[in-house]
C-alpha cells in the first residue's frame, strides 16, 4: 500500500479522500490547520499551517502521493496560489506525484472552448474570486511547473460540496477537461468523487492532466 498525504484533509473533499484511502489500507496522513472532532481510525492527523514550507516538506517526506485539497478561503484567501507553488516545488523535489482537488468552473463546455470560469454568471458573485483562483492553478500554474512534476487536477461535476453530499453509489465516469454531463441528471457525491480520486492515484495512468469525475 502507498503512503498518501492529504493537505486539507479535514475539508469536504479532503476528508472523503482520507476516508476512502484509509479504507483501502493505504497509510494516510491528513495535514490541516485544525484537527477534526471525529477522526478516521488508522489515519495520522497532523496539525499545521500550509503556508509553512518547512512543515509541508516534513509531512511530504517519504510520501508516495500528495493530495492537495485546500480551499482558497480564510487564511489562504490571499496565499492560495503561492502555497500551491510551494507544494509543487516540494513534491517535485521529492519525486512525488501531486493530485489536486479542482473545481467545476475550471472545465470547458466543449473541446477547445473557453473554460466556464470566463463566464461566472452560473455562480453567486461571492464565490467568483475563489473559482477564478482555483482555475488559475490548472490554466496557468501547474502547466508552468517543471516537466519532472507529475500532476493531475481533478474537477468534480457541478454543485459539488457539503451542501449536496449525495449518496455513495460506487460508480463514476472519468472525463478530460471537457465537463461530463451526468447521465442520470444528478451530480457526484463526495464519497463517489473520493472513490474515483483514489482510483486515479492507484492506477497512475494520467500525467500532467486535467480530468473530471461525474456520474
Amino acid at each position: 500500500m502507498s503512503r498518501i498525504i492529504v493537505l486539507g484533509g479535514t475539508g469536504y473533499a479532503g476528508s472523503a479522500i482520507v476516508a476512502e484511502a484509509a479504507a483501502r489500507g493505504h497509510e494516510v496522513t491528513s495535514f490541516s490547520r485544525t484537527l477534526p472532532e471525529q477522526q478516521t481510525p488508522g489515519v495520522t492527523y497532523v496539525q499545521g499551517d500550509a503556508t509553512d514550507t518547512t512543515a509541508l516538506a516534513r509531512v511530504v517526506d517519504g510520501a508516495d502521493a500528495v493530495v492537495g485539497a485546500l480551499a482558497p478561503r480564510g487564511a489562504l484567501a490571499e496565499d492560495f496560489r503561492h502555497v500551491y507553488a510551494s507544494i509543487a516545488r516540494i513534491a517535485d523535489a521529492a519525486g512525488v506525484p501531486l493530485h489536486v482537488v479542482g473545481g467545476y468552473s475550471s472545465l470547458r463546455p466543449a473541446p477547445g472552448a473557453p473554460r466556464f470560469v470566463t463566464d461566472l454568471s452560473h455562480a453567486p458573485a461571492e464565490f467568483h474570486a475563489e473559482l477564478t483562483t482555483v482555475s488559475a492553478l490548472v490554466s496557468d500554474d501547474l502547466p508552468a511547473t517543471p516537466e519532472s512534476l507529475d500532476w493531475v487536477f481533478v474537477s468534480p461535476a457541478g454543485r459539488f460540496g457539503a451542501h449536496a453530499p449525495g449518496e455513495r453509489l460506487g460508480r463514476y465516469r472519468v472525463g478530460d477537461d471537457v465537463a461530463l454531463h451526468p447521465e442520470d441528471g444528478g451530480e457526484i457525491s463526495g464519497a463517489d468523487y473520493a472513490i474515483g480520486f483514489v482510483d486515479l492515484i492507484e492506477q497512475a495512468e494520467h500525467h500532467r492532466a486535467h480530468l473530471n469525475l461525474a456520474y
